[in-house]
């Protein structure tokens, strides 16, 4: 690992008033450290505190404990899935299947493109005892909320086309995520597996109920 002195690179103190840039900074290097070593136990107050520059105590006026950080990480990579998603649905035009046939293969992307920020979104391994951190139940139940708000608008724009049968459209949305992200999770895990070449568009016409027309 190396001495902790020499791995702290020198950073120029923020001008008073600028708490807010230091706290961003905070959350960029985790998620940096997070990218580089794919291992969200490697985000400790100490080594997010050695990649910015500061002490560690300075992270306390930001960050309460180490799950505060990992929650900003977290809500910082659901960010970041929301706008690309609603890119791709933007860039895809005005049909209604188009637009939900880009989400979910732009959501495909995302996993295929940060696996850690994925594995970290979703794995769990993070979340620590509510009873014993500042992280919140309303904390974990808001994250991936947005994400999940497009999908069922773009599929409810299917049905109201009349280009998908589905009658309940927040349980299928419901189950178009968790088809893509059991996708999304095994091709990360099992990237020998002979998968067919049209195994996503199966997974979004069967569970986005599509029609063939």
């Amino acid at each position: 690992m190396g001495d902790d002195t020499a791995a702290t690179r020198v950073r120029v103190r923020n001008r008073r008033g600028e708490g807010a840039r230091l706290r961003d900074e905070i959350v960029t290097a985790a998620v940096a450290l997070l990218d580089e070593t794919g291992d969200e136990s490697a985000l400790t107050l100490r080594s997010v505190a050695r990649r910015v520059g500061i002490a560690a105590p300075s992270i306390y006026r930001h960050f309460p404990d180490q799950p505060a950080i990992m929650l900003a990480v977290v809500r910082s990579a659901f960010t970041e899935l929301d706008e690309h998603l609603r890119t791709a649905e933007d860039a895809a035009g005005d049909a209604p299947r188009e637009r939900l046939t880009a989400l979910c293969r732009s959501y495909l992307e995302f996993a295929q493109a940060h696996p850690g920020r994925y594995r970290t979104m979703f794995a769990g391994l993070w979340i620590p005892d509510l009873n014993e951190s500042s992280v919140t139940e309303e904390d974990m139940v808001e994250l991936g909320r947005a994400s999940l708000r497009r999908f069922a608008a773009a599929l409810e724009g299917c049905v109201t086309a009349g280009c998908a049968t589905s009658t309940d459209v927040s349980a299928d949305a419901v189950a178009l995520w968790l088809g893509l992200h059991g996708l999304a999770h095994q091709r990360a895990v099992a990237p020998s597996f002979p998968w067919p070449p049209d195994i996503a568009e199966r997974v979004i016409t069967t569970l986005a109920h599509l029609t063939d027309g």
